[in-house]
Order: C-alpha cells, then sequence, then structure tokens
C-alpha cells in the first residue's frame, strides 16, 4: 500500500528561499499580515488532513467506485464524512475574500493545499477543486443578486459547482455547442441540452449543487461567439428541484471516486452570468483557475509516486550495485545503489521539485495580479500568468503521469500489481493529460494566442528578466558550477528568441507550422521557466543552514542540467527541420493519414 508524507521542509524551501513569497506578499495590503509561521501552521494542518482524513480512502475509493441509481449517485464510502470535516476545518474558503465568508488566505497557500489532497486522494478532490475558479467567476461577472444569493455558499464550500461544457457530439471545438437557453419574463432563462463529462454533476456530499453552464441564446451568432453562460442550481431558491438531472455516471480508466455525469438540462431554470453572447470571457476565469488546479494535480501525484519508489528502493535487495556510497543508511545490496535506479529516481525528483516550483510561482503571480496595488503591474502579471497557464497545465501533468510510470519501473512486477497502488496512480494521472483542454490545445494556446499573437512582446519581457538574472549569476560567480548553468540558460533562452524569429517570418507562406512544431516550442519555453527556477533554488539552497538540504538542492540542479535540459537541443532540431521542409511535409503527411 502507498504511504505519504508531506513534504514540508521542500514546501518551505520553495516558498521562503527560492520565491520568497512571505517578502512579497507582504507588499500586498490584502496580505500584509501573512508571515512564514503562518505558512507553516496552514501547510501543517493541511498536510495532516490530506494524510489522516482523505489518503486512507485513496484505494477503498478506487476499489468501490461511485454508484448510480435512477438519477442518484453515491460516492464511495467515508467521501461525504471527510468532506464535512474539510467544510469544518473552513478549507474550501482558504483563499476567499472574508467579506464573502472566506479566510482571505493567498492563493499560494491553496495551491500547496491543493497539492498535498492531490497527492492523498485525486478521486476525491475533483469534487471541491472547481470550487475557487467557480467562485472568481461569480465574483467578477455575476450579477449583485446573483452574488448575494450564491457567493457566500460557494466561498465556504456549503454547496459545491460544476463546469458545463462539454457536449457528445463538440468535444473541446465549444463553438458547436447546442445547449439552447430561452429568456423568460422574470428575468431567468430555461435550458435546455445535454453534456457529458461533467465532474461532480451529481453526489451525495452536499445538499446544493450549482452548474455554471454554456448555452446559445436564441438569438446567439454561430461559432465560439455566440455562447453564453448560466448559474443553474440543482434546487431553485424556493427549495423545489430544478429540471437538471444527471442520466448516468462513467465507468472509467480511473479517479474511481469522482462521479463522471452525463447531464440533462430539461427546461431548467438558470441565469445569465456576464453579458450575453460572452460566456466564455466569464467561463476562462474558471477554466484558467481549473487549468492551474490540473497541474497541481499532476504535481501531487507525482509526489506520491516519487515518494513510494524511493522508499521501496531502499528497502528492496537485489543484486548488489556497483558501490555504496559512504553514509547511506541502505542495505549494500539494496536497489537504491543501482545506477539505473538511480537515474530513475532522479528524474522523477527533478520533475517534482521542479514543478512545485513552477506551481507554487504561478500562485504567488495569482495574488500578485490580484492585491497589487500598482495597476500597471497587475496588467504586466496578469500577461505573464496568462502565458504560464498552459505550461503548467501540460507539462505537470506529464510530468506526473511520467513519474507515477517511472515509479513503477522501480516496483518492477510488483508495481504492476494492484495492492502496491503505483497503478492506480498511473491511471489517475492519466487524465490529466486531457481534461481542461488537452496538452496539444495547451501547446497551441501558448504559441498562437500568447505568444505569436502579441509578437512575442510578453514572453520576451519575461526573457529579459531570466537573462538579466542569469547574467548576474555568470557575470558574479565566473568559474563556479551556477555560472556554468547560468550561461547554458542564457544560450537557450537566445536560441529560442531565434527561433521564435524565424517561426513568425515563415508562418505566411507555412500557415500550418506553428501548429506543427506547438508541442517542441512549449517544451523549449518550459525548460527556460524550469532553468531559471532550478537556478534561483541552487542559489538559495548555497546559503542555507540545512546543509543537507542545501547540498540535495544543488545535486538534483546539477542532475537537472547535465541530464534535462539538453533535450532542448533536439526540440531546437525540430523546429529547424520543419522549417526547412516548408509545407510539402506537412502536406504529405496529413494526406498519408487521411488516405
Amino acid at each position: 500500500m502507498l504511504t505519504y508524507t508531506p513534504p514540508l521542509k521542500d514546501m518551505l524551501f520553495v516558498l521562503n528561499e527560492v520565491l520568497a513569497a512571505p517578502a512579497l506578499l507582504a507588499q500586498l495590503p490584502a496580505h500584509a499580515d501573512v508571515d512564514t509561521a503562518l505558512m507553516r501552521e496552514v501547510l501543517e494542518q493541511a498536510g495532516r488532513f490530506a494524510r489522516d482524513v482523505i489518503f486512507p480512502l485513496n484505494a477503498s475509493g478506487d476499489a468501490q467506485g461511485c454508484t448510480f441509481d435512477q438519477g442518484k449517485v453515491t460516492t464511495p464510502d467515508g467521501f461525504a464524512d471527510a468532506y464535512r470535516q474539510f467544510l469544518d476545518g473552513g478549507w474550501p474558503a482558504l483563499a476567499c475574500a472574508t467579506e464573502d465568508g472566506g479566510q482571505g488566505l493567498p492563493h499560494t497557500l491553496n495551491c500547496a493545499l491543493f497539492e498535498m489532497l492531490a497527492a492523498t486522494n485525486h478521486g476525491w478532490t475533483m469534487y471541491p477543486d472547481l470550487l475557487h475558479g467557480a467562485y472568481s467567476c461569480l465574483r467578477a461577472h455575476g450579477s449583485e443578486e446573483l452574488k448575494q444569493r450564491y457567493l457566500a455558499k460557494i466561498a465556504t464550500g456549503e454547496w459545491l459547482t460544476t463546469m458545463c461544457l462539454t457536449e457528445a457530439h463538440a468535444g473541446s471545438d465549444l463553438g458547436l455547442l447546442r445547449t439552447r437557453a430561452v429568456p423568460q419574463l422574470d428575468g431567468s432563462y430555461k435550458l435546455s441540452g445535454d453534456k457529458i463529462f461533467i465532474s461532480g454533476g451529481e453526489h451525495d456530499l452536499t445538499d446544493n449543487i450549482l452548474h455554471l453552464v454554456l448555452a446559445r441564446l436564441p438569438d446567439a451568432p454561430v461559432g465560439s461567439k455566440g455562447i453564453s453562460l448560466f448559474l443553474v442550481p440543482k434546487f431553485l431558491p424556493e427549495g423545489q428541484r430544478n429540471q437538471v438531472h444527471c442520466t448516468g455516471i462513467e465507468h472509467k480508466m480511473g479517479v474511481h471516486g469522482s462521479a463522471t455525469c452525463s447531464m440533462q438540462f430539461d427546461g431548467a431554470t438558470g441565469w445569465l452570468v456576464g453579458e450575453a453572447h460572452r460566456g466564455l470571457n466569464a467561463m476562462f476565469v474558471m477554466m484558467n483557475s481549473a487549468r492551474l488546479h490540473v497541474g497541481v494535480q499532476g504535481l501531487g501525484l507525482g509526489e506520491t509516486a516519487y515518494q513510494n519508489a524511493l522508499a521501496y528502493a531502499r528497502d528492496r535487495v537485489q543484486s548488489r550495485a556497483v558501490e555504496r556510497p559512504a553514509g547511506t543508511s541502505a542495505p549494500a545490496d539494496a536497489i537504491v545503489h543501482h545506477p539505473a535506479v538511480q537515474r530513475l529516481l532522479m528524474n522523477q525528483r527533478v520533475w517534482v521539485e521542479g514543478g512545485r516550483m513552477l506551481a507554487y510561482w504561478s500562485a504567488l503571480m495569482l495574488d500578485q495580479a490580484e492585491h497589487d496595488p500598482d495597476v500597471q503591474q497587475r496588467t504586466a502579471i496578469n500577461g505573464l500568468l496568462a502565458l504560464i497557464t498552459p505550461i503548467v497545465k501540460a507539462v505537470l501533468t506529464q510530468q506526473g503521469y511520467d513519474g507515477a510510470s517511472l515509479a513503477l519501473q522501480v516496483f518492477g512486477g510488483h508495481g504492476y500489481v494492484v495492492e502496491t497502488g503505483i497503478e492506480q496512480t498511473i491511471r489517475d494521472a492519466r487524465i490529466t493529460m486531457v481534461y481542461e483542454g488537452t496538452n496539444e490545445i495547451q501547446a497551441i494556446d501558448l504559441l498562437m494566442r500568447k505568444v505569436l499573437a502579441d509578437g512575442g512582446r510578453c514572453l520576451f519581457a519575461w526573457l529579459d528578466q531570466v537573462e538579466s538574472f542569469a547574467h548576474g549569476v555568470a557575470d558574479s560567480q565566473d568559474g563556479s558550477q551556477a555560472a556554468r548553468h547560468a550561461r547554458q540558460l542564457l544560450a537557450l533562452t537566445e536560441g529560442l528568441r531565434t527561433r521564435l524569429a524565424r517561426i513568425d517570418a515563415a508562418r505566411t507562406e507555412q500557415p500550418r507550422l506553428p501548429y506543427d512544431i506547438a508541442g517542441e516550442f512549449m517544451h523549449i519555453v518550459s525548460h527556460c521557466a524550469f532553468g531559471w527556477l532550478w537556478l534561483r533554488a541552487e542559489l538559495a539552497a548555497a546559503a542555507l543552514i540545512d546543509q543537507a538540504l542545501g547540498d540535495a538542492k544543488c545535486t538534483t540542479a546539477c542532475y537537472y542540467y547535465t541530464f534535462m535540459l539538453p533535450a532542448t537541443q533536439q526540440y531546437f532540431a525540430v523546429i529547424d527541420a520543419s522549417l526547412a521542409a516548408g509545407n510539402a511535409f506537412p502536406k504529405d503527411l496529413i494526406n498519408q493519414h487521411a488516405a
């Protein structure tokens, strides 16, 4: 069976030493009282809840799954009681405003909370995972009447929420959706249509469920610009049942404890959120929050996989290793000493610890984007956050799945059987690469909408910061390992600038080109982020009093630069080959597939 220990030491290292989160938060009036002691206390309590309350339900919830009977969904044993404890502890309200019943704490702490929840029980975590996105969406775009009626219920977690986008014929192409909304004389709307893949569409955790639904008004133009957003409660304000019903639940590869529902809206009463025909504008507030949370799911699952692979490697005795380093406590013939196993473990460690820096940096930017007193600074940070969000979603979920697979490799045949739990982690992690926009969609979004759309302005502004930092390291520590890493990072960013200029120049003649190489482009940008963060971690580690932690961080940073960063050369080579091939290669390739 799996075990889990909240990685508090590494969390605090990232927050305090790498990101200087307490100092940055102190500059925001809303979080001026958040200090290191408070952050530590919140993390400790959150870790205790995740480890002691929902982690014991992980394997049993997977084995039992949800049940569906005549429109009602029952979650696995213990899930409802765990949610009541979550509610009583005030955890749903952690990062919501105090005037809405929240605790007013930073998104940064909420990010750490949801990392630990996903690490311990992904299926259970799916139910509260959309709460903050729905809260932000309604707070930004809801009418005063809707906010008065529902905002506190969402903020406190008393009522859970869903995000109803997908329809069977449309998939990710929201412009094709057919759900209709007809205006009523009292200002409400009647919604009719069917949605699929709705996480938490029906359950027994709360006595009401608030659905945020995309639909078309009678005068809506075709395509995505004709979509509006509506709030449709399971129970209406007067207490009667609304005409929205679950017609079934999916039998899935993983996350069995999460009810994935088909929903039918049969003249259900709802209210417009935001402006008519501008529903995607409002829904993207929720979707972007969800994408950050999904990235954190990948991080949490990767952490659990790594912890258990490391523990197994220290205990598993098989074939004496080439050498046993002095000072190690594992038996001389434990597989943790084998070079091949060490590579498997280090590959996991680099991405988990690097992913934590990336996720917490993103959450810290979210706090700054909401609360920085300087309007121009908020605008700049929002632009950078939009640039980084698809990377958080795509890269952390890919590495969560890959890390779980590497963990199974460490376990060998024992990892393939149910009892060890790693196979569940792989099954649970796989969906994160698909929902909330597939990772391929994230790569296209990054290159087409976040980079090329503004001529690379936002990307280049961030690269300027990265290069300035790396130049400072290279100039002040010439000859050191950190200086060598800084020069590698500078070469990477310069290569990215050069390739982007060539892509931009060629896309008129090669309109398919950005789509063909979006994945490679995303990997290069992500390595710019990871390289920058690992360089910061290396410098922070050198100043630590805890020498063991400092040495471990420097070693891991060196491993990243030695074994991971060189992969960018392959991505550059693919982009160069695609540029050289012109239009012929993509056309020939697609014709072969379509034949």
